[in-house]
């Protein structure tokens, strides 16, 4: 081999390389919001989530958001979808997997195990069902973004070994707690004191227990 085409198919890995090891350049938590999730005497309410999932959904090839339904008060409850882009456009492929596998209709052994090595494990991931306790709410957009923008060998092998279905378990409880909490503009005065009805429609705290 010549050295300069030598010289040139190095310089194209290298290139190659720096490409994957490039962060994606997808929205912030601080940049979509205004504010840090998790910083002190601030907590993102659902509409925010939704507009800032959207946004992700947009910028991002790891990520594909769908509508999963409405919610008791009518609002429309997403599910983002999280994978490597190769997993993402063979999608249709694996959820077919799954159910195949869930159903084991007619399925033999060595079909099973067929099916098993081509699939991917679909790992649900949800929070928030606890509207007051506003942590599981706030970790569940950050987790969506580490895994949207992260590099290192340990997201990588995560995005390409699984598929991750993230979703907000209770928008309307979210928006309520949110609200309330965020009305105050004084920072040091807001608080969930006083939550002026039950963070879902229908049922309480108990709400895990029937869901």
């Amino acid at each position: 081999m010549k050295p300069r085409r030598q010289s040139c198919l190095v310089l194209f890995a290298l290139a190659l390389q720096l490409a994957a090891q490039t962060p994606p350049k997808v929205t912030t938590p601080k940049q979509a919001l205004g504010f840090n999730l998790g910083d002190d005497y601030h907590v993102a309410n659902y509409t925010q989530l939704e507009t800032y999932w959207k946004k992700l959904a947009s910028e991002s090839d790891r990520a594909k958001l769908v509508d999963i339904g409405p919610t008791a008060e009518g609002r429309r409850q997403y599910m983002m979808i999280v994978s490597s882009p190769e997993n993402m456009k063979k999608l249709d492929r694996y959820k077919e997997i799954s159910q195949k596998l869930a159903h084991a209709d007619g399925l033999t052994d060595d079909q099973v195990r067929a099916l098993a090595r081509d699939g991917k494990p679909v790992v649900w991931i949800d929070g928030g069902l606890h509207a007051s306790e506003t942590v599981g709410s706030q970790q569940l957009m950050e987790m969506v973004y580490q895994m949207l923008s992260r590099t290192d060998p340990e997201t990588m092998r995560l995005l390409n070994d699984t598929i991750g279905l993230y979703v907000l378990a209770n928008p309307d409880g979210q928006e309520l707690v949110a609200n309330w909490y965020m009305r105050e503009k004084e920072e040091t005065k807001r608080s969930l004191n006083g939550l002026p009805r039950l963070y879902a429609k229908y049922i309480g705290h108990d709400d895990n227990r029937d869901f």
